[in-house]
Formats: C-alpha cells, sequence, structure tokens
C-alpha cells in the first residue's frame, strides 16, 4: 500500500476513534448523575444500605406509633420536617422519626441542613419503649442539630451542632451555618463512639464506662436512669418544631 493512501486511512481511523468515546449529549447534569449512581453502587459494595430512599419514608415511623408522622415529607431526595404547623414545641404531625430496625454496632452516614434558628439532633441507641420513656431523649445519646448562630441552644457549651448534646462539644467548629448542608458519620462500635463531621473527626469517647457514668450523671439527663444504658436500640431524627431536611442516610452493621 502506498505511503499517501497508509496515511490517509491512519487519519480516518483515529477521527473515528475519537467521535465515538463522546457521548452525544455530554454535559455536566450527566457527569452529576454518573457520580450519583456510582456513589450508590459503591455504598451497597461496601455493605452500606440506604434508609432512605429519596421518594418515600418506607423504613420509618413516629416515635410510638406505626407510621411516619404527616408533617415528615419525602421530596426532592430529602426527608424534610416541615414544621408550618406548630404541636408544643414539636410539630403537629409530626413527632421524631424512627428507623424500623435497630442498631447495635453501626457505621452511620447522613446529611442534615436545618433552618434559621432550627434546632433537631440525630439520635441513636434509643429504646422505643412510650410506656416508660414518653421521648426519645430519654434513652439515646444525640448528635446536636441546630443553627449556631440564631438558636438559643447553639450558643451553650455542649448544646452547639456536631456536639454529643449536653455531655461532650466537639473539638473543632466545622459545621457549615444554616441553609448549608453538612456530612455527617457516626460510628459506635463495641463502645466506642466517633463523630466525623464535614470530613473532620471531631469526637471519640466509650460508652458506658465509668467515665461515661460522670458524664451522664452531670448532665440533664440524671433525671432519666435508663439514658444512654442501651447498647441496642432504633436511630432517631428529632422533631424539635422546625424545619430540617436529611439526605444520603445510610448504615453498615459492624
Amino acid at each position: 500500500m502506498n505511503k499517501p493512501l497508509l496515511a490517509l486511512l491512519a487519519g480516518s481511523i483515529a477521527l473515528s476513534a475519537c467521535h465515538s468515546s463522546t457521548p452525544k449529549n455530554y454535559n455536566k447534569e450527566d457527569t452529576t448523575a454518573s457520580n450519583a449512581t456510582t456513589t450508590a453502587t459503591d455504598s451497597t459494595a461496601s455493605g452500606f444500605t440506604s434508609l432512605f430512599d429519596g421518594k418515600t419514608t418506607k423504613g420509618w415511623h413516629a416515635y410510638g406509633k406505626a407510621a411516619p408522622g404527616a408533617a415528615w415529607k419525602a421530596e426532592d431526595g430529602t426527608l424534610h420536617l416541615d414544621a408550618s404547623q406548630k404541636g408544643d414545641w414539636q410539630s403537629k404531625n409530626g413527632g421524631d422519626m424512627v428507623s424500623d430496625e435497630e442498631y447495635t454496632n453501626f457505621d452511620l452516614k447522613l446529611e442534615w441542613k436545618i433552618s434559621k434558628a432550627g434546632n433537631s439532633g440525630i439520635l441513636f441507641l434509643v429504646k422505643e419503649d412510650t410506656a416508660k420513656y414518653k421521648y426519645s431523649y430519654f434513652t439515646g445519646p444525640e448528635c446536636q442539630v441546630v443553627d449556631n448562630k440564631e438558636n438559643e441552644d447553639g450558643k451553650l457549651i455542649k448544646h452547639r451542632a456536631g456536639d454529643l448534646y449536653d455531655l461532650i462539644s466537639i473539638s473543632k467548629e466545622v459545621v457549615k451555618p444554616a441553609g448549608e448542608w453538612n456530612q455527617v458519620e457516626i460510628v459506635c462500635n463495641n463502645s466506642k463512639l466517633d463523630f466525623t463531621i464535614n470530613g473532620e473527626h471531631v469526637l471519640s469517647t466509650t460508652l458506658w464506662d465509668d467515665n461515661w457514668k460522670k458524664l451522664v450523671a452531670g448532665s440533664k439527663f440524671k433525671e432519666w436512669p435508663d439514658f444512654g444504658t442501651f447498647k441496642t436500640g432504633h436511630i432517631v431524627l428529632q422533631d424539635h418544631g422546625a424545619d430540617v431536611w436529611y439526605r444520603n442516610i445510610e448504615v453498615k452493621k459492624l
């Protein structure tokens, strides 16, 4: 084959290969969707199970009830508490949102966004027995969710966003302000408890030992003798009477 013809064929093949490797409708949204799919697949492969499908409240119920409160709505890929109608210090037809399943050793990951001056919380190891415990916080420790700038709780030591509520403050200020998403990872494994917020490890403690008992005895939770004693329990998203959003909720049993 002569050299001019060989060169022409080589150029044609290269041009064809270049066009075939580029999607026809390539855009930023396509890339985002692809990344989201990859993340979901990776999570499943690594042992994480989604607790929120982004479309329904399946897998959750109101504390002490069979179904979720109507104020909790699955919308735009988020689990949103609509607190526009008040009911005492909580929302009307809301209530704490409780995972159907209980967990012992676990790795919990999720994202939260709080409204201006809002307050909520992520509780765990909650014993759901309304005959003995009126509210979930009577038994379950809490990772605080709050607007540090506008909510009165956000101005108190051990009550700020990310804190192990009323027990231990996080080691550094890493929480984003109201209206912005925060990533949280809570790992409870054989009594060791760790919080990681927005990629920063900010808290580590041991549950149920003598130091833990002293922490509880020096807190508001001393009023409830069973607080922080259960080694298996539910995950709870608190209704504290303010709009709050959660998304990308997933857990792995350890």
